[in-house]
Parts: structure tokens; C-alpha cells; sequence
């Protein structure tokens, strides 16, 4: 119908007509928006003025002064108004903008609150009924914004401090009517009951919203630091804020929890109230907060659920605080002492699940657990010195008094009826001894281990117990807080012979016989504690304390001490009453064996107990023998533990069995190898130190234990004549050994009783810790092979081959005298000087003089500025001692040890005490028996037993020599003074006699012809020129054969005395 020029028109119609549309539609929108936009600002303006209106309002109201030091005194409008203007601040409040308005606000609302017009008081709106409710919500919300702002500031700047006060007190008098002045007078006497209960609902709303969280922050931030920033008025407010629920509530179990979960978990916060604001250490005390705390604890669930809500930190805080409170409430401990130390265990248990025993990529160290499980953040780190402070009052006098206060009283009427009994007794001599007997007999038990005074007794023994293994960087400091009061342990060691004959020993032994390996038994912790306090105490007295003064113990309680623990370590492992691998690890038997050891230690120093006393007689040594060769666990852990208690001649016969079992397995025996590899020396006289040195330091340890075959170069340059049949060797060892201990070397040095022990300046001589080793290793091989040599050490030097200085209860200064008396003397003299130390003008260093220069050695770092006083006095003698023994000479001791145990064996010198060793070393000191020299005795030359000139030797010997010649005759004829441990049977090589007609240098050794003459005793020219001389390497006595008696005795003499050996004939 349209043409085509119609249809393009049309197209273009449309078009225009969609444009068009688009175009209003557009517009449309751009209206809308506008509209949108410009309401947006209008409202935005008349929002930003209408909160300007209302900031402005409320600054016109609290007149905040320009200068910020000025006093702040607003001028009060009434309270309706500015309860209104507040609910207009509430609605805009801005974090940014508002808070220091806010700030000024609380102390707008804090100055009315001391107006004594009602109308300008704040609280007076609770009175309108058309506002109250508000009121309160107002209240509350204000209460909120006090409590956020409080998250923020910090303690430690100045302006924050004021602020948090503000805060506490906006806190303090909105929450209690006490303090509101139009309460005061009759008037307000009726509206008392209804505001308290206004103020318990806004203490209910604000413990709702984490309240005691909040305080525990807050006082967390104020007080774990080095120096607290709390001062009274801030303390006291928290504080009294932190009681106000609990008194509102009646100590509800879930108030009461949230209180020690949040209040008494923090660190040190009873130790600070105690110190900043003691009137609230009053108000605990009289609300007994202690003892409803207990009532809480004793039941273990509630323990466990607020445990498993804390940190393993803040749970030690916690016990901390509770120690502090009991120790202060001290009425409510006496009443609840079993409740407190139920308490004190289960917590801390639950902090052992978090104690490690050993250091790893898991642990941290903790300065009171020890390595621990947890990370302490360094707040906490800071608080720990106050928290060990309140830990400490657990071990003070005035707790111990409380805690064993039945055990004291027991002990005390014990001793008055025994002390009665003594002096009523009319009975003398036979009749008197007789009664005596009786009632010891009828006596024989005074407690049983069922009654309340042992179950009394045992409680805070195993409350320490725990202490002492959760609280592992306290350990030192709760035993000696324990063992250094006077009455304490003297008293567990009378009540502990109360519990039967041997201090309860069957009761013990009966207890492990019903239940094996278990010492969960309550009079174990009184047993082991016991030992723990005796080994810690009685380590660090001295011989003055203990042989003169006899303070705590007396020589005969020392004595019945190690006869029960002897009895009692032997008879629990010999009858498998505990298994080797419970022992070890069994605190009461370790506590118990290590008493054991310091009392055996104390007794090898200075003998207290009789002969055999160490020895367990009950059981034949051929049995205790025959079950070790068996290889029984339990034999060779008691092998071990406490080898005393068989002969130390059966020791020794063992050692020798475990040498010989080790050269048959390396090869070195002819049973081993046809003929074993032997080592070939070259030794030149002159030279036998660095010759030796040079050949043998380098060579490995078993090939050392070896046959070594000694060749000597005479001063000629000649080869010595003779094989090495061990005699030679004997001969470079005694040489070698000799020379290296000569003081005049300066590798050791001797006391004034001539002992040795390595030289402190050793360090003179070149690569002197080399040497040093290799010496170690030729008395180690000396000691192999059953030589004995001449080389006394001194004892402190001893226990160190034995390693025994390691251990815990090991005191330098009770070793001290064998080093150094004089020394020794002064430091006893401090320890017990009775005025101020400090006018002795001592430090904590030690002054040397070496080759003429002053050298100053510090016991502790910076210790030449750290001044010794009555406090560090003990601290001071033993860092000397230690300094004196160990800290000069480590070097070198570790030197010579390490080359002597690499020939000797470390497990085989656990069988022997230092004086044993040094009898290991230097043969035995009892006297020389001369008729078992004789029986064995070898004979060359033509002499034999019955010979003439023999039976004149040993006549004159036995009948005519003092012990001390017998000692020089032996030194002369074998080097060494001492028989042989075992006898002489075990001289290597045996002791020999041979007759000689001409000197040594002509002498070619027997022939037929010397020996018919010796032996039919053919007379020639009598030898009255020759002197008797001797080969110690070949252990040969070399004696012409005299025609009489007076002569022989003559020569001999000179001989012995004149030490000749083979160089003077």
C-alpha cells in the first residue's frame, strides 16, 4: 500500500519516536535522582547540624576548660536535662569524635553526684517514674561506653592512667548506693533498699558483658610488669569493683569461679593488693574469700573445669595468689589445711601436664616449671619474680608450722613422756637397763600407718613432693626454704622412727610386697621427702656443723640413717619389690638411694660409722657372686647403685674378671691367639716423656690395651740388653708416671699433704691438655694390667675420675680441705661469721698471682663489682670452692680423665668410691702382711725358702722392721710402698729373690756355677762391700749372699733407706 519511499519515512518515524521516549525516560531518571541526591545532602546537613546542635549543647553544659591542667569544676543543670542531652549523645555517639566529650561528661556526672541539690544529681532521675526505666537503660549504656573505652588505654602513659581512673570511679559510684550523697540523712534512708537493688541489676547487666573479663585485662595491662603501674586509688577501685558481684550474689559457684578464673588468675594481683591497697586485703580476709575458694576446689570437677578454662601459666598464677591469701587468712587455713594442700596438689598436677623433662623444639623455658609445653608471652615473664615470691610463702616457716602442726605436736608429747620417763625412773644400773629395754620392746611402734597423725603427717609431705617435681626452677630454692628451718626435719626424722624398729623398714618392705613398683602408699611421700631435705641440707654442712656441733642430726642419727636406707635400697631390689626399670625412675627410691650415696660419701671423707658397717651381711657373698655371673638385672643394677655392700675385695676380683673378659675379646690373650700382636717401643733414657709420647699418644685405646714391648736406649745410644717380659714395660711405666707427676713439671701440683691434682697453669708447657690425656692413659694402663704405682691424688680429684661432681647433692666445698685447708678454714670462718660480712670488703672474685702478674678471676660475671653480704654469704663460699676445684683445672681434669677412661672403663669405676680408687691405683693401706709375701716368693740364683740367708731376710723383716721400713722395702723392691689389693699372689711379676756375687754390670745372670754355690751355701769372702739392690720392672730383689745376720740387716737398711735401686751396688 506504501510505497517504498513511505517505508524509509516510516523506519525513520519510529526512530525518532524511540529516541524521543528514551530521551524522557532519561530525564525521568535524572530527576528522580536529583531528588534523591539533594534529599541525601539535606539530610545529611541537617543530620551533621543537628549533631553539631547537640555537641554544641553539650559542650555549653560541661564548660570543658581550654587549659587541660586546669581543675575542672563544671557548672550543674538540672538532671532531666541532661538526661536528655545524654540520650541525644548516646544516639550519635562517634568513637573518633566523642571520646574526650565522654570523658568530660563521666566527670560532669561524678561532680554532681557530690552536689548536695537533688535536682543536679544524676541518680535523682531514678526517682521520676516517667523516666526511670530509660534512666536505667541510659545508665547502663554509659556504663558500656566507660567499660569499651577501658579495653583501649594503656596503663603505662600518663595521660591513659587518668582516664582509666575516671572510668573505675564512673564505675564505682554508679554500681554501690553507698557513696551517693542524696542517700545521706533520714530522707534517704527509705530509698536505700530500692537503689541497691537499681545498682545489683547494673552490676548483674555489666557482669553479663564480661565484666571480670575486662577487670582481668585491665589488671593484667597495669600489673605483669617488671614495675607496676597501679598506685592505690586504681587498685582499690578495681578491686572493690571485682567484690561487688560476689556480695551481690552470695559467692554463687559461678560468680565465685569467674572470680578466680579471672581475678585470682592473674599474676601476683593478691601480692600487689597486699602491697598498694591493704584495706582490700582486709575486706577478702573478712568476707573469707579463701575458704569459699577452697569449698569451691575441693570438689575436683569444679578444679578440673577451671583448669581446662585457663593457660598453664595462669593456672601456677592462680595457686600463687591462693598460697598468698591462705597465708593471709590464716584463720581460715588453720580450719581448711587439708582442703588447701588437696587444692595445692591438684593444681599442681594439672599444671604437670604442661612440665617437660628435657629441652625440645616443643619447649620453652619456663623460670619456675622448667621447660614447659606453653609459650609465656613477656608480660608474663616480667610478673614471674612476684609469683616465685608468693610460691615461696607454700615453704615458709609460718605455713610449715600449720601444715605439719600435728606432726610437731606429736612429736613434742612423745619426747616430754620419754624425757619423763628418764628422769621418774628410780631404777640404777642392771634394773634400770632392763626397764629400758622393756618399754623400747612394748615401743616398738609408736604410730601406726593407719592413724590420723601419720595420714596428717603425710599430706603436706606429698603436697612438697609435687612441688618439687612440677615446680622444677623452684626445686633448689623449696628445699632448701624446707630443709634450713630448725625444727622441721629434725622432727620428720624423729617421727619417722616413731613408724617402727629401723625407721618403719618392715612397714615399708610389707607395704611393696602388696602392691609391687607402687609407692603411691602416703608414708612413701613422708619417707622420700624426708631424703630429698636430708640430701640437700647435709651436702652443704660442713664437717664443723656436722662432727662438732651436730646440728640438725647428731653422728648417731647419721649412723641409723644409712644403716635403714642401706637395708632398704638392698632388700627392695635384691626381693624384687621393685623392678630395675621402676627404681630408676621412681622418685622416693631415687630420693632414698641418693641419701644413701651423700651419707656413704660423707663416711669414705671422714669415717663416722664402724668397720663393715656398709656390708649387707644377711645375704653370702659366693650367692650375691653366682647370681651376678647369671647376669640377674636386679644384682647388677644394686653392682651399680650401691656396690659397698659387698667387700671391696670382691670388687676388686670382679674388675679384674672384666679386664680379663675384655682382652679375651679384643685378642690380647694367649687363649685368644697363639701369640697375640704385641707393639714394639724404642725408648731413649733420657727421653722416656716425649719418646713415649711420640709412639703411643696417638694410638688407638684397645690397641693400647695391648702387649707393649719396651726397648731402652742407654745414655750411649746403645740397646739395653733383656726382652720385655712385662718387666720392662713395668719399668718405662713407673718411669714415665714418675716424671709426668712431678710437680716440677707443672702438670700437676701437690697440696701440703703432697697429693696431686692437675696444675691450674699447666697451660706453661706445650699442647699440655694433649699431654695431659696421654698421661691419663698410661695410669689407665698402669691400672689395666694390675700395676700398681706410688701417685696419691688428692680426693677431691678423685671423685672428679668418678664424675661424681655432676650430681645434684655434690658439694666442692665439703671436698675443699683435701685441696686446700687454709683455704677452706677462711671460708668456713665467713659461713659462720656472726657480724656483717660486708665489713670483710669481699667481692665475688678471686685474685691469683702468677709469675708475679695479679690475675682476677670472677666466680659470676661482674662478680668484681658484686660485694658479698650475710645474704650471699653461702652463695659466695661454695662459687669459690667451685672455682678453686673445678672452674681452674676443667679443662685439664676433662683432659686426663677422658685419656684414663679411655683404657678403663666408666661402668667399671662406678664400683669403687674415691678412696677405693686411689687403693685401685696405689695398692691397699693396711699393713703389710710379710708371711704372704713369702708364700709367694720365687727363687733364683740357688737360694730357696729354707735357705739360711733367706729365713734371715724374712726374720728380720717380721721381727725387726717397723711397718714403715716394710713399706720402704717394698717401694725398693717393686716402686710402690702398698701391697697389691688381692695380695701378693696378684703381684705381676711375682716378687723374686736371686743370689748375686758380683755388681750389676757384671752380673750375666744365673749360671750353673752360682747357683750349685748358692745353693749348698759354699762359703766364699763374705760380701760385706755390696749393698742389696733391686729391679722394680722385674719386681727382683738382688741379695748377696751375706755370711751374717747383723750384716744383712745392716745393708738392707741402708739399702731401703738410701733408695738405691739398681743404680748403687
Amino acid at each position: 500500500m506504501f510505497s517504498r519511499l513511505d517505508t524509509t519515512k516510516k523506519n525513520q518515524f519510529l526512530e525518532q519516536t524511540k529516541s524521543a521516549r528514551e530521551e524522557r525516560a532519561y530525564e525521568k531518571k535524572r530527576e528522580v535522582a536529583a531528588t534523591k541526591l539533594q534529599a541525601w545532602i539535606r539530610g545529611n546537613l541537617h543530620r551533621k547540624h543537628f549533631k553539631a546542635d547537640i555537641r554544641k549543647a553539650l559542650d555549653e553544659l560541661l564548660n570543658v576548660p581550654s587549659d587541660a591542667e586546669q581543675e575542672y569544676k563544671p557548672q550543674l543543670a538540672p538532671a532531666l536535662g541532661v538526661y536528655q542531652l545524654i540520650k541525644r549523645l548516646l544516639f550519635i555517639y562517634n568513637y573518633k569524635e566523642d571520646t574526650q566529650r565522654f570523658i568530660f561528661l563521666c566527670r560532669y556526672l561524678l561532680a554532681g553526684m557530690n552536689s548536695d541539690n537533688l535536682k543536679e544529681c544524676y541518680v535523682s532521675m531514678a526517682l521520676l517514674k516517667a523516666h526511670v526505666l530509660s534512666w536505667i537503660k541510659q545508665l547502663k549504656d554509659v556504663l558500656m561506653l566507660c567499660c569499651d573505652q577501658l579495653r583501649t588505654l594503656r596503663p603505662e602513659s600518663h595521660s591513659d592512667m587518668k582516664v582509666i581512673t575516671v572510668h573505675l570511679h564512673m564505675l564505682i559510684s554508679f554500681t554501690s548506693p553507698n557513696t551517693w550523697k542524696v542517700l545521706k540523712g533520714k530522707a534517704g534512708e527509705p530509698l536505700k533498699p530500692g537503689m541497691n537493688q537499681l545498682c545489683n541489676n547494673v552490676m548483674g547487666h555489666l557482669n553479663s558483658k564480661g565484666l571480670y573479663t575486662l577487670l582481668q585485662d585491665v589488671l593484667t595491662r597495669g600489673l605483669s610488669r617488671s614495675r607496676p603501674v597501679f598506685k592505690h586509688a586504681t587498685l582499690s577501685a578495681i578491686m572493690t569493683l571485682a567484690m561487688r558481684p560476689l556480695l551481690a550474689a552470695g559467692f554463687s559457684d559461678n560468680l565465685l569461679s569467674a572470680y578466680l578464673l579471672h581475678i585470682l588468675s592473674v599474676p601476683a594481683i593478691i601480692h600487689h593488693v597486699a602491697e598498694v591497697a591493704p584495706e582490700c586485703m582486709d575486706q577478702l580476709v573478712t568476707n573469707r574469700v579463701f575458704m569459699k575458694c577452697l569449698n569451691l576446689l575441693a570438689n575436683e570437677q569444679s578444679t578440673r573445669i577451671i583448669f581446662n578454662s585457663l593457660e598453664g601459666n595462669y593456672a601456677l598464677c592462680m595457686l600463687a595468689n591462693l598460697i598468698q591469701l591462705g597465708e593471709t587468712e590464716m584463720e581460715g587455713l588453720v580450719d581448711n589445711a587439708a582442703y588447701f594442700m588437696t587444692t595445692v596438689v591438684r593444681l599442681l598436677d594439672c599444671c604437670q601436664t604442661y612440665v617437660q623433662n628435657k629441652k625440645s623444639n616443643l619447649t620453652h623455658w619456663h623460670p619456675v616449671l622448667g621447660w614447659f609445653s606453653q609459650r609465656t608471652d613477656q608480660c608474663l615473664h616480667e610478673a614471674m619474680p612476684y609469683v616465685s615470691r608468693q610460691l615461696q610463702l607454700l615453704w615458709g616457716k609460718k605455713m610449715v608450722r600449720i601444715l605439719f602442726s600435728e606432726m610437731f605436736a606429736h612429736v613434742k608429747a612423745a619426747k616430754e613422756t620419754a624425757q619423763r620417763i628418764q628422769t621418774t625412773s628410780p631404777s640404777k644400773g642392771i634394773l634400770k637397763k632392763a626397764i629400758e629395754k622393756a618399754s623400747t620392746k612394748n615401743n616398738t611402734t609408736r604410730v601406726k600407718l593407719a592413724s590420723s597423725v601419720v595420714t596428717a603427717t603425710c599430706l603436706p609431705c606429698s603436697m612438697y613432693q609435687t612441688a618439687l617435681k612440677t615446680l622444677t626452677g623452684l626445686r633448689l630454692d623449696i628445699l632448701g626454704g624446707l630443709s634450713y628451718q630448725e625444727e622441721l626435719l629434725p622432727n620428720l626424722w624423729y617421727f619417722l622412727q616413731d613408724l617402727g624398729p629401723s625407721c618403719g623398714l618392715k612397714s615399708f618392705l610389707e607395704m611393696l610386697y602388696q602392691a609391687p613398683n607402687s609407692t603411691i602408699h602416703p608414708a612413701f611421700s613422708l619417707l622420700g621427702l624426708f631424703c630429698d631435705l636430708a640430701s640437700h641440707l647435709i651436702t652443704i654442712l660442713d664437717e664443723v656443723e656436722i662432727f662438732e656441733q651436730q646440728k640438725p642430726f647428731s653422728v648417731e642419727d647419721y649412723t641409723k640413717m644409712a644403716a635403714f636406707l642401706n637395708q632398704f635400697v638392698f632388700r627392695v631390689i635384691w626381693s624384687n619389690l621393685m623392678d630395675v626399670k621402676t627404681a630408676a625412675q621412681n622418685d622416693v627410691f631415687t630420693a632414698v638411694h641418693t641419701l644413701l650415696m651423700v651419707l656413704y660419701e660423707r663416711d669414705c671423707r671422714r669415717a663416722f660409722t664402724p668397720g663393715d658397717f656398709w656390708m649387707i651381711k644377711e645375704v653370702k657373698m659366693s650367692v650375691f657372686v653366682s647370681e651376678l655371673e647369671k647376669g640377674r638385672k636386679s644384682v647388677q643394677f644394686l653392682m651399680q647403685r650401691v656396690p659397698h655392700v659387698i667387700p671391696f675385695k670382691e670388687r676388686v676380683i670382679m674388675f679384674r674378671k672384666n679386664v680379663a673378659k675384655e682382652k679375651d675379646l679384643l685378642g690380647l690373650t694367649e687363649s685368644a691367639h697363639v701369640s697375640p700382636q704385641s707393639i714394639p717401643v724404642t725408648v731413649h733414657r733420657s727421653r722416656i716423656i716425649e719418646d713415649g709420647y711420640r709412639q703411643l699418644a696417638l694410638l688407638n685405646p684397645n690397641t693400647l690395651k695391648g702387649i707393649i714391648r719396651v726397648k731402652f736406649i742407654n745414655e750411649q745410644g746403645l740397646d739395653e740388653a733383656g726382652i720385655d717380659q712385662d718387666g720392662v714395660f713395668k719399668e718405662f711405666l713407673e718411669e714415665t708416671i714418675a716424671r709426668v707427676f712431678d710437680p716440677s713439671l707443672n702438670l700437676f701440683k701437690a697440696t701440703s699433704e703432697q697429693k696431686l691434682y692437675p696444675s691450674p697453669t699447666s697451660y706453661i708447657q706445650e699442647n699440655h691438655l694433649c699431654l695431659l690425656e696421654f698421661v691419663g692413659k698410661m695410669l689407665g694402663k698402669a691400672v689395666y694390667e694390675g700395676i700398681v704405682v706410688d701417685v696419691p691424688f688428692a680426693s677431691f680429684f678423685l671423685t672428679q675420675i668418678l664424675g661424681h661432681q655432676f650430681s645434684m647433692n655434690y658439694s666442692f666445698l665439703d671436698e675443699l680441705p683435701s685441696m686446700d685447708s687454709e683455704l677452706y678454714k677462711s671460708l668456713t670462718y665467713i659461713k659462720h661469721y656472726e657480724g656483717d660480712v660486708s665489713d670483710l670488703d669481699l667481692t665475688f672474685s678471686c685474685d691469683e698471682d702468677f709469675l708475679g702478674k695479679l690475675m682476677t678471676h670472677e666466680l659470676v660475671p661482674g662478680g668484681r663489682a658484686v660485694p658479698v653480704t650475710n645474704d650471699n654469704r653461702i652463695s659466695y663460699v661454695h662459687q669459690m670452692a667451685l672455682f678453686r676445684m673445678y672452674g681452674q683445672i676443667k679443662d685439664q681434669s676433662a683432659a686426663f680423665i677422658r685419656g684414663f677412661k679411655s683404657i678403663i672403663n666408666s661402668d667399671w669405676l662406678m664400683m669403687f668410691s674415691a678412696p677405693e680408687l686411689q687403693k685401685l691405683i696405689s695398692g691397699d693401706t693396711v699393713d703389710i702382711d710379710i708371711d704372704d709375701l713369702r708364700r709367694h716368693t720365687q727363687y733364683y740364683g740357688g737360694y730357696h725358702n729354707n735357705h739360711k740367708v733367706i729365713c734371715w731376710l724374712w726374720d728380720i723383716l717380721n721381727r725387726d722392721f717397723s711397718q714403715e721400713e716394710k713399706g720402704l722395702f717394698l717401694k725398693f723392691v717393686t716402686s710402690c710402698s702398698k701391697p697389691p689389693l688381692l695380695g701378693f699372689a696378684n703381684l705381676e711379676p711375682p716378687f723374686s729373690i736371686r743370689c748375686v756375687e758380683v755388681s750389676d754390670d757384671q752380673d750375666t745372670g744365673d749360671t750353673v756355677g752360682s747357683v750349685l754355690k748358692g745353693f749348698f751355701n759354699i762359703k766364699r769372702r763374705d760380701p760385706i762391700g755390696r749393698l742389696p739392690t733391686s729391679s722394680t720392672c722385674f719386681n727382683l730383689l738382688k741379695l748377696p749372699n751375706y755370711q751374717k745376720k747383723g750384716t744383712l740387716k745392716e745393708k738392707l737398711r741402708y739399702a731401703i733407706h738410701s733408695n738405691t735401686g739398681f743404680e748403687l751396688s
